[in-house]
């Protein structure tokens, strides 16, 4: 019985010496863990400067990497937005679609250098309706007529807002904010329905495109200069009268408001010289023209009758705005606060709606034979060089190239201004899978011109529709 006490004694130091080195070991192991975890943390500059120590370790890890040492061997001559695009990925999103709205349009518009994607965007989708009725091979509606009442329009709207906030201070960040982007060419569905219903449609020879249409840099920074002039007159003006006890407050806004269209004179002074008188909405106008057989025909009647009578099947009031925007909650109704043209006209809306519900709507459109304006983030992951014309996200091979990850999510981009809507087109056409019948592709009309993309149309995949299309617009709820 000794001998087995013996050996148990002898036995018990040996287990513990093994304890205590795991122990160690372990204890070793975390040390070198957190150094590690610890030198992440522990910048090389103390101040937040970039120091050589830091070039040298990127540098360290740049030049290692083969992928990086090509990079730099192509890259350093050539445009990475034209170079590293795949081959594959435009072979498999061609340009042929199993759904396409059956009549044709023609010619291929061309909204040059201003911002008034929108304005073609609807007079693409309302010419069908034309085009089909008078049996044309060829037309456009003016969107100069459109352009030249939103601009007169806007800078109205500024105006009014200028007088409605003029007891705030010329610093305020309300104040600031409105008179950043005063009359920009942009705008909304709502925005153009306004214009539509008060001013209606003309053909494009009854009032073409001027230089300043097509061109509007020159005109916007002479507009805005004068504009934000008037609005410190309406606000010097406000404080004066205010100041007096001999006016109501009705008084007030009257006398603003006559003050203003007096102002106003010098606005539409500038815009009919660089533009164009425009025609009156209620004056009638005799348009003639030949259609596809080559027969003369006229058309006569105001613009808000040409309107009328071309918007029986597609009527513009009676559709809406879906809009895709993830960071706030879907199946509500939203609005951008003092955004419009119109003063008192429709206001600005939005339903917001997944992606799904959104293409669903795209689709049910397309394939009753109705096109549909659509607004997105063009100029992302897209090329719209002449024959190639594609939107999808695995044409650029940024990632492959640099050896990076870009994961910003939809929410993410728009949270920091990575992504915004920024250009507005047409869908005509869509390729399904017929086992599910998913939408794969979509066929979009632009207005860049026929040397834009394949002859003026781009290809836009699913997978770049849920990342960068932020509205459509339908006649039906979804």
């Amino acid at each position: 019985m000794g001998g087995i006490v013996s050996k148990a004694a002898n036995q018990q130091p040996t287990k513990s010496l093994e304890r205590e080195r795991q122990s160690t070991d372990e204890k070793a192991r975390r040390a070198s863990e957190s150094a590690q975890h610890t030198d992440v943390f522990l910048p090389k500059s103390s101040n937040g400067s970039i120091s050589l120590s830091n070039v040298e370790a990127w540098e360290s890890t740049a030049s290692a990497d083969p992928k990086i040492q090509l990079a730099r061997t192509v890259l350093a001559h050539s445009n990475i937005k034209t170079t590293l695009t795949s081959r594959e990925t435009r072979i498999a999103v061609p340009h042929v679609f199993s759904h396409e709205v059956e009549f044709r349009t023609g010619p291929v518009t061309n909204q040059k250098s201003s911002g008034r994607c929108w304005l073609f965007a609807t007079t693409n989708v309302i010419r069908y309706e034309v085009m089909k009725k008078l049996k044309l091979k060829d037309f456009q509606c003016s969107q100069s007529y459109l352009f030249f009442w939103d601009k007169l329009n806007k800078s109205n709207y500024y105006l009014e807002l200028s007088i409605e906030n003029a007891h705030l201070p010329v610093d305020d960040r309300l104040v600031n904010f409105l008179a950043a982007d005063l009359i920009s060419d942009g705008g909304q569905w709502d925005m153009v329905v306004n214009l539509l219903e008060t001013y209606g449609l003309v053909p494009l020879p009854l009032y073409p495109e001027s230089f300043h249409s097509s061109a509007s840099n020159s005109l916007n920074k002479l507009l805005k200069l004068k504009l934000r002039e008037h609005a410190l007159t309406l606000r010097n003006l406000s404080a004066t009268l205010r100041a007096s006890s001999s006016f109501t407050s009705e008084q007030v806004s009257a006398m603003l408001r006559a003050k203003k269209e007096q102002l106003m004179q010098e606005v539409y002074t500038i815009m009919t010289a660089t533009l164009g008188v425009p025609p009156k909405p209620d004056t009638p106008f005799t348009w003639e023209y030949y259609s596809e057989d080559g027969k003369y025909s006229k058309w006569e009647g105001t613009p808000l009758e040409f309107y009328k009578a071309f918007t029986t099947r597609y009527t513009p009031s009676e559709c809406f705005s879906l809009i895709n925007d993830p960071r706030n909650e879907y199946n509500k109704l939203y609005t951008v606060d003092k955004l419009g043209n119109v003063w008192g006209g429709r206001q600005v809306l939005y339903v917001n709606t997944g992606t799904t519900e959104l293409k669903a709507a795209v689709v049910r459109s397309i394939k009753a034979g109705q096109p549909v304006f659509f607004g997105c983030d063009v100029n992302q992951f897209s090329d719209s060089s002449q024959d190639i014309g594609i939107m999808d996200l695995d044409y650029h091979q940024y990632q492959q190239a640099f050896n990076i990850q870009l994961s910003l999510t939809k929410a993410q981009r728009l949270q920091t201004n990575e992504s915004s809507m920024t250009h507005a087109m047409v869908i005509s056409g869509v390729h399904v899978d017929e086992k599910t019948g998913s939408p794969i592709r979509f066929k979009v009309e632009n207005s860049w011109g026929e040397d834009s993309g394949h002859k003026g149309y781009m290809v836009m995949s699913d997978k770049w529709f849920d990342e960068y299309v932020f509205s459509s617009c339908n006649d039906s709820p979804g």
